[in-house]
């Protein structure tokens, strides 16, 4: 049960915005661009970022959405996500991601913590400005998304297979359809 009476039966975010229906476009908006827009970072990367810091935070329900999404997207099971968010540094991923995961783990703990060094190691690794920028802003903003999920109490599905059935539906219509159609 929600903190507050949200009037749904919807889980996580989508009960939130359904709810307060005037904050679905900007939330959603901001997600569209961070994890579908056009860069040298891949749909699935993005989805493994938000992914990464949301099991960090320790919010089932973003972990799992964007996590089947991730999946999908790379074309591999739940079980290897989560395989990835608990070692990341012995994943069969590129050395240029578990870069920026490191820098994504570190601003899950607080900006400051985002280091000359790790900044240094994702370039070497061949990680370009913007994915460094873009990095740090989809860290930052699921931070944001993951307080508002259980900052709310918000309820989740349990059934992991929720998120995985609903993965190939999120990646071809994105974030920006409206739940209030």
């Amino acid at each position: 049960m929600a903190h507050i009476e949200l009037n749904n039966d919807l889980p996580g975010i989508r009960g939130l915005m359904f709810y307060r229906p005037e904050t679905e476009a900007p939330l959603n908006a901001l997600a569209e661009f961070l994890l579908r827009s056009d860069n040298s970072l891949t749909r699935g990367e993005r989805e493994l970022i938000g992914t990464y810091v949301s099991y960090l935070n320790d919010c089932f329900f973003c972990q799992n959405v964007h996590g089947a999404v991730a999946g999908h997207y790379l074309n591999c099971s739940i079980d290897d996500i989560d395989a990835i968010k608990a070692d990341f540094t012995s994943a069969n991923i590129s050395p240029k991601i578990k870069a920026l995961l490191t820098i994504a783990g570190s601003v899950q703990k607080g900006g400051k913590n985002v280091t000359t060094e790790q900044v240094d190691a994702a370039r070497s690794e061949g990680a370009t400005d913007i994915e460094i920028h873009d990095t740090v802003l989809i860290a930052a903003s699921f931070c944001m998304f993951n307080r508002y999920v259980d900052g709310l109490g918000t309820w989740a599905p349990q059934d992991r297979s929720f998120y995985v059935n609903r993965a190939p539906q999120r990646a071809v219509e994105g974030y920006v359809g409206s739940i209030l159609k």
